[in-house]
């Protein structure tokens, strides 16, 4: 059995007897040197650090041997922590887990949030654009000092410089520390004695959560899905929580942003061949947190692409192999959805509709502007949309 006891900057003094009783039974604890640091005399246990990279050594502990092994992680295991690891290796009924206040927990009791209201992002493995959000809050796990600083810089440089921004260092222990400002402020002139075991606590300002997202909220060229078409798009689309778009003739990647800003977990491989286009993706992913993978021209660019659970082609229709690549490469009971806007395209969608079945509709929507003093009605370009079940 591996027993993961969870320990705070508070160190034995803020663990519960069942935990302090564990580690003063254990044969070994392994951890990372901050950690098994916080451990007291009445531990005698020899301790053991872990090794970088860290997953291989957690692969060939020995949960065999008879005796039970200890690991003393940060706060609450399953919270991004060690024990989650643990259990997807060994399996739940070889781990118990003894959690101590997360770090989440204590941040939200200084800044007076709920914890249901408020998003954890940890950027310990993840890079920090993986923490820019339109608005908001969240408490966000931090890999070094410098985390703050880096957030705050990207914060700034996507219009979030006026977002609440709060360094919470040592929380729980006896040198704990919060320092507010604004990222804007963090940006400019960080402290520079930031301690290593830090959160920071930021409220997303200006606000500007909505769904489906504003056209001028992405960067483009004007080849893109408009706002209208776009919700009826991703309504087609049906993410689902987890699931992988690949978005072929992706222009701006708009539609790639709504769907993995719909559900938990869903992402998203962006195929464009216009070189200013991708890094228009590249700009409009950052800009709302998400790592979207952007490839090439197609059907060249599939070779090596993560599998899709649905494809949506917003562009290419003509070109040669790209309709059979994307059929050939969506999985059983994935979903195919395609919009056309040329009659030439548009004569595609028909024949492989006659051909293959799913679902044709066609939509034509209408903007209202001045005509005169008064107000007329000017039709947008019809978009044929093709939706199959494979």
């Amino acid at each position: 059995m591996i027993v993961v006891v969870g320990i705070g900057a508070d160190g034995m003094s803020g663990l519960a007897e069942t935990s302090r009783r564990e580690l003063r039974r254990a044969k070994v604890i392994y951890g990372v040197k901050r950690q098994l640091d916080l451990l007291d005399d009445s531990v005698a246990a020899p301790r053991r650090e872990w090794p970088s990279p860290m997953l291989p050594a957690l692969q060939t502990l020995p949960v065999d041997a008879g005796d039970d092994l200890h690991v003393v992680a940060s706060g609450d295991p399953l919270l991004h922590g060690i024990g989650g690891t643990l259990i997807r290796l060994f399996g739940p009924d070889r781990v118990t887990v003894l959690p101590h206040v997360s770090a989440v927990t204590l941040a939200c009791a200084r800044m007076g949030w709920n914890v249901q209201d408020t998003e954890v992002i940890s950027l310990v493995t993840a890079q920090p654009r993986a923490a820019v959000r339109r608005g908001g809050q969240a408490v966000v796990l931090s890999s070094t000092r410098t985390t703050p600083k880096e957030l705050a810089v990207l914060l700034s440089a996507y219009g979030r410089g006026d977002s609440e921004f709060s360094v919470l260092e040592q929380l729980g222990g006896p040198n704990e520390r919060r320092r507010d400002g604004t990222a804007g402020t963090w940006s400019a002139d960080a402290p520079p004695d930031i301690d290593d075991l830090n959160v920071i606590a930021v409220r997303y300002l200006p606000d500007e959560r909505m769904s489906p997202l504003p056209d001028d909220a992405f960067a483009n060229d004007g080849q893109m899905t408009k706002r209208g078409m776009r919700a009826v798009t991703l309504a087609a689309l049906a993410p689902q929580p987890g699931q992988r778009l690949w978005d072929v003739g992706a222009g701006s990647g708009s539609i790639s942003v709504e769907w993995c800003r719909s559900w938990q977990g869903c992402t998203s491989v962006a195929f464009e061949a216009d070189e200013r286009r991708r890094a228009n993706i590249g700009f409009n992913a950052a800009a709302f947190g998400l790592d979207i993978d952007v490839r090439g021209e197609v059907p060249d660019a599939f070779s090596g692409a993560d599998a899709p659970s649905v494809i949506f082609i917003g562009g290419g229709l003509t070109q040669p192999g790209l309709l059979a690549g994307c059929l050939d490469h969506l999985p059983a009971g994935g979903r195919l959805v395609a919009n056309a806007v040329t009659v030439e395209s548009e004569s595609m969608l028909m024949q492989s509709y006659s051909r293959l079945g799913g679902q044709l509709q066609r939509f034509q929507h209408y903007q209202g502007e001045p005509l005169g003093s008064l107000t007329g009605w000017r039709p947008q370009l019809p978009v044929t949309q093709w939706v199959l079940t494979k």
